[in-house]
């Protein structure tokens, strides 16, 4: 068994590959062994990795399974310790995964964390999908240290600390393995989007715990396979999304949260119809209508869930609307935010 097996989700990604391996394989070197499992690539991409990066580990899956169960399928055929999941489109930077080993020998509470996330077009920038660590409003919508809504911050060290957060980013994270599989592993249904948040979020009901740790850095693409605006990827963030909070509210909770999701969503379905964005308003309304034929499905697993929960009382989301505190407050930095 290795210690430490950095994980690759391939599909179509030849280029990526071409521009990031080599520095994965040149930084990781002795600290870990990486792996590439292919999502059914149509384009050159497993030809690349056999004749230009033979010394990787290749894991060639029958057809697209998406980022979580593609995970899934990957990560069963690895013995390790530690897995890391790392997007084709990261740069990665010396040291960066011996300071994640390190601090995840050190803290045992610990199932997962990430680095900081930097944006790789403005090296001066987070990195939208990631940051410097993730968070839940009160109303499932995500948000991060360095990142909220659609604004991003300037890296100045503001978010240097280590520090616990809710959810770390699927772009690159380091996880138990024994944890990993321990919550389940990542839901395949939900094929991709919001699939990192689901795993974090049962782990920490779990009593795990998840982190970021700024000293180790890594720069990211992002939105390279569904950019932002594609109905596809509203699609399925607003079906995972709902998906996630049935799944994972406690029974307090859970009735308000999604009614007040109930009129949220409509309201974003209004505002995209009136921009003149028709595919978007389609994939949200598509979007509540696949969970509500799907919600009766995932009942056994709310129960589970529900019965798994050894945080007691404590609050698992951000106990404000960031919403209301993005547009009404005007606080639209995390260091801003009440109560952050």
């Amino acid at each position: 068994m290795v210690k430490v097996a950095i994980v690759i989700l391939n599909w179509n990604g030849v280029k990526m590959l071409k521009r990031f391996l080599p520095c994965v394989l040149e930084c990781s070197q002795g600290d870990a062994v990486v792996y590439v499992a292919d999502n059914a690539s149509t384009d050159d991409s497993v030809g690349l990795l056999k004749t230009e990066f033979p010394e990787t580990r290749l894991i060639l899956l029958d057809k697209n399974y998406g980022f979580a169960d593609g995970y899934n399928r990957a990560l069963r055929q690895i013995e390790a310790e530690y897995y890391v999941l790392l997007n084709s489109d990261v740069e990665v930077t010396r040291d960066w995964i011996r300071i994640l080993t390190d601090f995840m020998d050190s803290h045992p509470d610990v199932a997962a964390c990430q680095p900081k996330l930097l944006a790789e077009n403005n090296r001066k920038a987070f990195e939208y999908a990631g940051a410097c660590g993730g968070f839940i409003d009160r109303f499932g919508y995500p948000f991060c240290r360095g990142r909220i809504l659609d604004t991003v911050e300037n890296d100045e060290g503001q978010y240097d600390e280590v520090n616990e957060i809710h959810w770390a980013t699927g772009a690159c994270m380091m996880i138990r393995a024994s944890d990993y599989w321990k919550a389940g592993g990542l839901d395949a249904r939900f094929f991709a989007h919001n699939e990192e948040i689901d795993l974090c979020w049962r782990l920490r009901i779990m009593g795990r715990k998840i982190y970021c740790v700024p000293g180790s850095r890594v720069f990211h693409v992002g939105g390279g396979t569904l950019p932002k605006g594609n109905p596809m990827k509203t699609f399925l963030n607003f079906r995972n999304n709902l998906t996630m909070l049935y799944k994972n509210l406690p029974d307090k909770e859970l009735r308000r949260v999604m009614s007040v999701r109930l009129f949220l969503d409509y309201v974003a379905a209004l505002q995209t119809l009136i921009k003149g964005n028709v595919g978007d308003f389609r994939a949200i309304l598509r979007g509540r209508m696949a969970f509500r034929k799907w919600k009766h499905e995932y009942g056994d697993m709310r129960r589970k869930i529900q019965d798994s929960r050894l945080n007691g009382n404590k609050k698992e989301t951000y106990n404000h609307s960031i919403i209301w505190q993005y547009y009404a407050r005007g606080r639209k930095k995390f260091s801003q935010l009440k109560n952050n």
